[in-house]
């Protein structure tokens, strides 16, 4: 079996099987297949082994456990399926990189470093491609709403109810659902974008709400590199413990954002259970895993602190 099989044929099996029963697999499918890929040009034959895992896992600009451990957890849920299928199938030890419950400080986005993306990403490439707009309009999206980039990119049109200022989120994270509404300045927005993007012909016969050039869909790899390239070209270091500025940070931003504003007026405990819901967590546990002790909040609780004047 294993003479026949490319490492592409087997995830590409893989996926669809996580699919048919409900599985979002978001940022887990595509490192999956980038690894196949990467296990193909590599010249990789026969079944899945722990030496290429480990030379993919650790291929990267810049060494980093974390993301090293990420990438074989998630291999290791493959070879433990494929395992099925192909007993010859090596099945990493867990842990190989350490624990995935670690967590590193996210960086956390000024507001002008929001403007200052969404402004770069809608001046990339030759003037007027939709490509640019497209770019603009999701990362506006994401520091607006602190969604999923997988749930912003899966978007198609009929999710996107303008009128009602609302989103509809099908299929997120554990297949759960959920409705996300929206501020009328991001419903402007977004009316704005569907303008621009109904101009291009080649985006008509797409259901997908979010187009890139000549009709194509857009994955979270061409959004991960367009936000790459931008990352470079703002120069932007690092304020968290990861070697860069990620995508993901954007939502870390905003659940901070949020608790912000709320701590200012006393009002975090009231509204905690509505925020995990709107970002679309089970616990609200996972709510408080995305705050993180920034400078403001911090000067918050600290005037909490402060003495009062008052014995007793």
């Amino acid at each position: 079996m294993s003479t026949y099989l490319t490492m592409t044929s087997r995830i590409d099996e893989y996926l669809a099987m996580r699919r048919q029963v409900g599985v979002a697999l978001g940022s887990e499918g595509e490192f999956s297949k980038l690894f196949a890929r990467f296990a193909d040009r590599a010249g990789h034959h026969g079944a899945f082994s722990t030496q290429t895992a480990v030379r993919w896992a650790t291929a990267l600009r810049t060494p980093n456990s974390l993301t090293s451990a990420y990438r074989m957890l998630i291999l290791r849920r493959f070879a433990v399926h494929w395992r099925n299928m192909e007993p010859e199938t090596e099945i990493p030890v867990p842990h190989m990189f350490g624990r995935m419950s670690r967590r590193l400080t996210p960086h956390i986005y000024t507001s002008q470093e929001v403007c200052d993306l969404v402004a770069a990403a809608d001046n990339i490439g030759p003037p007027g491609c939709l490509r640019a707009t497209t770019s603009a309009a999701i990362f506006g999206l994401l520091a607006a709403t602190g969604m999923r980039v997988s749930e912003v990119i899966n978007l198609k049109r009929a999710d996107v109810q303008l009128a009602s200022g609302l989103l509809h989120i099908q299929h997120a994270k554990f297949g759960k659902s959920r409705w996300v509404p929206i501020h009328p300045s991001v419903v402007e927005a977004l009316a704005v974008y569907t303008r621009r993007r109904d101009l291009d012909r080649s985006s008509s016969g797409t259901d997908s709400f979010f187009v890139l050039d000549h009709g194509r869909a857009v994955t979270y790899d061409s959004i991960s590199l367009v936000f790459r390239r931008l990352r470079a070209q703002l120069k932007w270091q690092a304020r968290g413990g990861h070697p860069a500025p990620r995508i993901h940070d954007i939502r870390h931003t905003f659940v901070c954002s949020q608790l912000e504003r709320w701590a200012r007026s006393g009002s975090v405990d009231n509204n905690i259970l509505a925020l995990s819901t709107y970002v679309g967590h089970v616990k609200v546990s996972k709510t408080y895993w995305y705050a993180t002790g920034t400078p403001e909040l911090l000067a918050i609780a600290a005037k909490r602190f402060e003495p009062t004047g008052e014995c007793g």
